[in-house]
């Protein structure tokens, strides 16, 4: 038994917000100092009213429209998200009831920024298990809550938005099409570069609830396990480097994104690139890409794409897939 994408979807709330309009909202930047360090050029923000659940029904609609399935034909919905809803219920319990489906599992991964990555390897588990054959996978953030808009060095990374896949069982017509592989790690002991290190207690926020983040430490620790883990999972699978169509990674910053594609020796123009539109939108990051390069055909049906995250936690991992 192994599982396959069958469709993606995304969706962008509102219009885009370029360097120029956060300079005009009085941030202490330049157009100039964000392209240079980030490549980031506008990023979406989500409106007060909108959440993270309200943000995926539209991606995880695409999806499945895609996919050619319909909400009944869902058995498991896993939602990745670092800014969910509600404490709880989960974000995927409120979009399970938004989108109308039926009795299925559904629940929430917290892995940040490798939280697609970890929600698609844990969903491919589940149906190789042969106990689930569709499930709804989703990365949805609104990453604008919890920056702190004085900050510069943190507040112009970041943006909004959602993605969403389809895996399906493969069918005896497949081929190779499918999860080829995938990777995942962790190590605690990184957490102090990268948090929101607040929680609620008593109806208070008890520490800070805003992102911190330690730039430097952070891109060597993101380019350095992007690199092993890509190596790891392509390895596993029995394929080289060479053999890989294309690469998306966490769409963080394109100078990690450049600087992991140098180290693995893979060619620019096999590296698909969205955070110069979208800026970080964590968990939702990569089913963004992933969508934007299906759609524009990029992506076509047997590419080998590599799938790569990591996030606060520390937590990075990689998904190997044939289309």
């Amino acid at each position: 038994m192994s599982s396959r994408i069958t469709g993606t979807g995304s969706f962008l709330p509102g219009a885009a917000v370029s360097n120029a309009d956060l300079v005009a909202r009085g941030i202490d930047t330049t157009d100039q100092w964000i392209v240079e360090r980030t490549g980031i050029k506008a990023r979406h923000l989500a409106a007060p009213e909108q959440t993270s659940s309200d943000l995926a029904v539209p991606a995880a609609r695409a999806a499945m429209e895609a996919a050619g399935i319909s909400a009944a034909d869902v058995d498991l919905l896993i939602v990745a998200t670092s800014t969910p809803d509600y404490v709880f219920p989960s974000t995927a319990c409120l979009l399970q009831a938004k989108l109308e489906i039926p009795d299925c599992a559904a629940f929430d991964i917290q892995a940040v920024c490798t939280g697609f990555v970890y929600a698609i390897a844990t969903a491919d588990k589940f149906i190789r298990s042969g106990q689930h054959q569709c499930a709804l996978v989703v990365g949805s953030e609104v990453f604008s809550r919890i920056l702190d808009w004085n900050d510069r060095g943190t507040c112009v990374l970041f943006g909004d938005g959602a993605g969403a896949v389809v895996l399906q069982a493969a069918t005896a017509d497949s081929g190779t099409a499918g999860i080829r592989g995938s990777a995942l790690h962790a190590d605690g002991r990184q957490a102090g570069i990268l948090c929101v290190p607040g929680h609620l207690a008593g109806g208070r926020v008890i520490g800070d609830p805003l992102l911190r983040m330690d730039g430097q430490a952070v891109f060597k620790f993101a380019v350095r396990v992007l690199d092993e883990v890509a190596r790891e999972v392509t390895s596993g699978a029995g394929l080289a480097l060479s053999d890989l169509d294309w690469l998306i990674a966490h769409q963080a910053n394109l100078r990690i994104l450049n600087a992991t594609a140098k180290r693995l020796g893979l060619a620019s123009d096999k590296l698909i690139v969205t955070v110069d539109r979208h800026g970080n939108t964590s968990a939702a990051s990569i089913p963004l890409a992933l969508d934007a390069a299906v759609r524009d055909g990029r992506i076509k049906p047997g590419h080998k794409v590599l799938l790569e995250g990591v996030g606060g936690g520390f937590t990075w991992g990689a998904v190997l897939l044939e289309m």
